[in-house]
């Protein structure tokens, strides 16, 4: 069974920095797809990042190259570093993982969420 919980959500200025943590337990150590997804009220979850067991990383196209994704082994955690941050970035931002091979960006492929960790901008 996979534990994640994010932290390092918080309210900033735009323009501002954010880093997010996503801590992972259980069989975190043959997770293969984790990736960031971020929900604003009334609206679909949308992928944010992706990185695979490969090495291989993606992001959502909107992001323009403001946004990080990073993961430490040794540590069993996954990071989002967010720049240049908008008012539109405004969400709950959870971290997913999925065990089995593959990296998709559909919510409903992967099994195991957080509970979401809140980044306000203004």
């Amino acid at each position: 069974h996979v534990q994640l919980v994010e932290s390092g959500g918080d309210s900033v200025r735009a323009e501002g920095s954010l880093r997010l943590s996503c801590a992972v337990s259980g069989y975190a150590h043959i997770a293969y797809c984790m990736a960031w997804f971020r929900q604003s009220p009334g609206k679909r979850r949308e992928g944010i990042a992706w990185l695979d067991g490969d090495g291989n990383i993606a992001y959502s196209d909107s992001l323009k190259g403001r946004f990080t994704i990073t993961r430490d082994k040794a540590k069993n955690a996954l990071y989002l570093q967010m720049n240049s941050l908008k008012p539109d970035d405004t969400a709950m931002y959870y971290c997913a993982v999925r065990l089995n091979t593959g990296c998709p960006t559909r919510p409903a492929d992967f099994p195991y969420w957080g509970q979401g960790t809140q980044v306000t901008v203004s």
